[in-house]
């Protein structure tokens, strides 16, 4: 088992927002959390990775192995983050820092969590701007991320999450802003990529159709609450809460597949 929540709390300001979720994700699973703007799912990600905001606070509990994770100190913490489990965050403009070159905030991650020099670090960063599909990687390292397309720019977030190898990651909307082909491109790419590597995912999204690409297994939240746990086959043909049932009626459905079939 790697990752496994179990009645998450968390208040902001004394306002309960999540209340009692629990799921697992086993090692090599894709889950996907999904719910409408406000249901408590990109907090419920920044909960996992001790990153709530000031004045939140979580309780409950949150397993990474046999490791408990509320309560431990940041320091502690920051171990976790990005060699055990990693993030891709919705929009990488704000994600990405303005001033510096993509490749060096590659191999900055990779300096942290690994100990590599400035060179091996340098090699690092070129050899994630290739895994990740990037155009050109040699030179494409040597850019500032206002250089680059939206889709690339979400590309190299993609590598710095997985510069470390992490077993978990976790992707909090990571095409809402990108256009649908771009969108399709990079839902394959970290499909590929969770497959190849053996990476368990935990996607976030508002969206069923774009859930039915990557995931096997769905939670739906509403107000900080499971509503509904199902296969996601299940929520597509039979779900049986109406907020389920209205996320399908809003699916933005699109022509992509797979590679192999249905999953």
């Amino acid at each position: 088992m790697s990752l496994s929540v179990k009645d998450l709390v968390v208040e902001i300001d004394g306002r309960r927002v999540i209340d009692g979720i629990s799921f697992d994700v086993p090692d090599g699973a894709r889950l996907g959390l999904i719910g409408e703007s406000g249901s408590g799912k990109s907090l419920t990600a920044l909960a996992i990775l001790g990153l709530l905001p000031d004045g939140a606070t979580a309780t409950g509990s949150i397993r990474w192995d046999d490791t408990e994770l509320i309560g431990m100190p940041d320091r502690e913490l920051a171990r976790f983050r990005g060699d055990d489990i990693g993030i891709v965050f919705q929009e990488p403009r704000t994600a990405l820092n303005p001033i510096r070159t993509v490749g060096r905030q590659i191999a900055e991650s990779v300096r942290i969590h690994t100990g590599a020099g400035k060179r091996e670090a340098r090699a690092r960063a070129i050899e994630e701007a290739a895994r990740v599909r990037l155009p050109d990687p040699e030179s494409i390292v040597q850019k500032y991320p206002h250089q680059l397309s939206g889709g690339q720019r979400q590309r190299v977030a993609i590598a710095m999450a997985l510069a470390c190898r992490p077993r978990l990651l976790i992707a909090d909307e990571p095409t809402t802003a990108l256009d649908v082909t771009i969108q399709a491109e990079i839902l394959k790419l970290l499909l590929s990529l969770v497959e190849e590597q053996g990476k368990s995912l935990m996607f976030i999204t508002h969206d069923l159709a774009v859930l039915a690409q990557v995931a096997t297994h769905g939670v739906v939240l509403e107000e900080g609450r499971v509503i509904e746990s199902a296969p996601v086959s299940t929520l597509l043909t039979a779900p049986s809460s109406p907020i389920t049932q209205g996320l399908l009626r809003d699916a933005t459905a699109t022509l992509w597949r797979p590679e192999g079939g249905d999953r």
